[in-house]
């Protein structure tokens, strides 16, 4: 099965050293501005479901983090 996106994988790794649960993370995200729930992140780390730009930058303003960190993806 091809994979929706390519950072899902790095989302989580990222979310799990800041000790955040999914719960948390969704909530920031949610101040930023992205109206996203667990099971929606849950797919999306998961590798399920595509993500756009906006919500790419969202998320990495949400973690705090450049958002190149989440394409730091081995071929």
């Amino acid at each position: 099965m091809t994979k929706a996106n390519i950072v899902g994988a790095q989302i989580r790794a990222i979310r799990k050293e800041k000790k955040l649960t999914q719960e948390q993370l969704t909530a920031r995200c949610n101040l930023e501005g992205f109206d996203i729930s667990r099971g929606t992140l849950a797919k999306i780390e998961a590798g399920i479901r595509q993500v756009i730009d906006i919500e790419v930058v969202l998320i990495s303003k949400a973690l705090n983090i450049n958002i190149d960190k989440l394409f730091n993806v081995k071929g």
